[in-house]
């Protein structure tokens, strides 16, 4: 696997390990709705949670947040409709 697949499996496990620090219960990872795939769903009381890993060694080619895109929201709103 490439390293940066493997990078990314590991910035999933850290948030996963921190939201349940944070009273998180993780419904699903990686679901994937037709071209859309959301990293975790997660739920807290009344809460439905969708995160999206980044995850970076550098801000060298922009923050994280920045590559979250109105494209990629719109399927991240349709994957969780779906769900």
């Amino acid at each position: 696997m490439a390293d940066h697949n493997e990078l990314g499996k590991q910035g999933e496990k850290l948030a996963i390990e921190y939201l349940q620090k944070n009273g998180y219960e993780i419904l699903e990872q990686n679901f994937v709705f037709q071209k859309a795939e959301i990293d975790i769903i997660a739920r807290k009381e009344d809460w439905l949670i969708v995160v999206e890993v980044k995850t970076r060694t550098s801000t060298d080619y922009g923050n994280p947040e920045d590559f979250v895109d109105k494209k990629k929201i719109k399927l991240l709103v349709k994957a969780i409709d779906e769900y």
